[in-house]
């Protein structure tokens, strides 16, 4: 019923999906794990550089969408989670150049850290598409 999602370019760093399509219907949603900026080995990617960070938080996110045979366009819920809320502005801005013109329902919370120091933001999506419409 349920498939799990894992781009070959993105290793989980346990035992878990990167995400998961499930049948609703005539709908499959699609939700992701939360994404950071890291290699296949852990490294924090960009450290210190939210927008870098972000852009390539969001490369990932697209790929697991893709994987699962959604795109960005397909998402409806994000959430943020960053570390320092000082980088709003940088975030923001990064946010907005790859979700321009969806407008999905979106939360934003500060929080104390990731799962590797280094990488300071951390985003999970949800996304829907008509079922069949699977690559």
């Amino acid at each position: 019923m349920r498939r799990s999602v894992n781009p070959a370019n993105i290793v989980p760093m346990g035992a878990y999906s990167q995400g998961m399509v499930v049948p609703i219907g005539g709908s499959l949603l699609i939700v992701t794990a939360g994404q950071i900026a890291a290699d296949a080995g852990g490294k924090p990617l960009a450290p210190g550089d939210l927008a870098a960070q972000t852009r390539i938080v969001f490369d990932n996110l697209q790929a697991v969408l893709g994987e699962a045979g959604a795109s960005l366009q397909d998402v409806f819920k994000i959430q943020i989670f960053l570390t320092d809320m000082s980088h709003f502005a940088a975030v923001s801005a990064v946010r907005n150049e790859y979700l321009a013109g969806i407008n999905p329902v979106s939360t934003l919370v500060e929080i104390s850290r990731t799962v590797v120091d280094g990488c300071d933001i951390e985003i999970e999506a949800m996304a829907i598409i008509p079922n069949g419409s699977e690559s």
